[in-house]
């Protein structure tokens, strides 16, 4: 069964390797030029890709002109401006097209002098004279920075009398400032001259040096001693740190106290607070912070806040007590007031009807009672003030 018999098409008497043999053949392409056979042999030699080339196939085996440029070295001689004796020395030296570099060496630019200061007789017997060192000395110094550029390792080895490093230092900073200050119309103008600003400290350096040179020379056993040492003083800092005696400043837990006081009561009242030890001339943090001035401090603000809301309550009263006397004065006199026979009588609802019959009897008491009208009006009571209390 093949493909035929399970689409249900007709078979052909042909077989498929007669189709194959009426085919006509395809002719062999041939490879086009300017494309190299790897790149043919991967398109599967069909010709081009299809994509379309950017570059034409004419322009595929042409160098750029760059590469037409004849390069070689050359050895060449060659003069630095950093030199003052002409010196004349040779280096190999790239030559494009047969054109010699022109110019000056290229590391000259990177040679940089110290600027040491000169100075005369006249300036030498008013601003430098010192007893330890004398006038050659201090000469022959300042000459040997000038011409090794402040390297003080090699001017005390040329140097001719014995010094150290931290003398010769010494000698010219300090020589090298008094120059620059008396030299100057202020000190101000010089103020910011590194020889002005940062005076040498020979001491200082000598120090450095030595603690330097006995941290290099350590053993390993001396270096696990110390790490030891470090790792036991940290423990024993964190000890102190959780307890409840640890070393502390009193001033930090004065602040820690003022504001824990001052939590509740708010930043306009801690400002009144203050205002008003400032009125009462009381420093807002003690010169001497005891634990017992402290104590007190701490006192005299509780005090004083309990003060200042006494005296606003005190204001919220008034102004209670004033609104109400405003209130009564200017109460309408004709509104008539309800007795208190009037407040406890219970509401009787008319029960009779529409009859008129209460009506009548009502008109017949009220004329009944002609007594009560012809006697004299009781004279009006007059209104005493009512007391206010404590808690008003």
């Amino acid at each position: 069964m093949d493909a035929k018999d399970i689409l249900g098409l007709p078979k052909t008497p042909f077989s498929s390797s007669q189709e194959k043999k009426s085919r006509p053949p395809k002719e062999p392409q041939r490879k086009p030029d300017g494309v190299s056979r790897e790149v043919y042999a991967l398109t599967g030699g069909v010709g081009m890709p299809p994509l379309m080339p950017t570059i034409e196939a004419s322009h595929l085996k042409r160098r750029p002109a760059a590469e037409k440029e004849k390069v070689a070295w050359q050895w060449l001689p060659f003069t630095s401006s950093a030199r003052t004796d002409n010196l004349q020395l040779y280096h190999w030296v790239r030559v494009v097209n047969g054109i010699q570099p022109t110019g000056d060496y290229q590391f000259a630019k990177y040679n940089k002098r110290a600027d040491v200061l000169k100075y005369t007789d006249e300036e030498y017997e008013k601003y430098l004279v010192d007893p330890a060192w004398s006038k050659e000395e201090t000469d022959q110094l300042f000459e040997l920075c000038e011409r090794f550029d402040l390297r003080f390792i090699v001017i005390a080895d040329r140097f001719p009398t014995a010094r150290s490093v931290e003398d010769l230092k010494s000698r010219y900073y300090s020589a090298s400032r008094a120059l620059l200050i008396h030299r100057a119309r202020s000190f101000e103008d010089v103020s910011g001259n590194p020889l002005v600003k940062d005076a040498y400290d020979a001491a200082h350096e000598t120090e450095r040096k030595r603690a330097l040179s006995a941290l290099l020379s350590q053993t390993k056993q001396q270096e696990r001693k110390d790490a030891e040492t470090l790792a036991e003083a940290k423990r024993i800092m964190e000890s102190r740190a959780a307890s409840k005696l640890r070393v502390y400043l009193r001033t930090h837990a004065l602040d820690q106290m003022v504001q824990a006081v001052g939590a509740s009561a708010g930043l306009r009242v801690i400002k009144r607070v203050d205002q008003t030890l400032q009125e009462l001339a009381v420093n807002l943090k003690p010169k001497v912070p005891t634990k017992a001035v402290c104590i007190e401090h701490i006192e005299l603000r509780n005090e004083l806040l309990t003060l200042l809301n006494l005296q606003k309550q005190l204001q919220n009263k008034e102004a209670e007590v004033s609104a109400n006397r405003e209130s009564s004065f200017t109460e309408a006199p004709s509104t008539p007031k309800r007795s208190n026979r009037d407040i406890d009588r219970p509401f009787i609802p008319d029960t009779s009807g529409f009859t008129g019959e209460r009506a009548g009897k009502r008109d017949h008491k009220r004329k009944s009672t002609g007594r009560f009208i012809d006697a004299p009006p009781s004279p009006p009571q007059s209104k005493r003030p009512r007391k206010l209390k404590g808690s008003d």
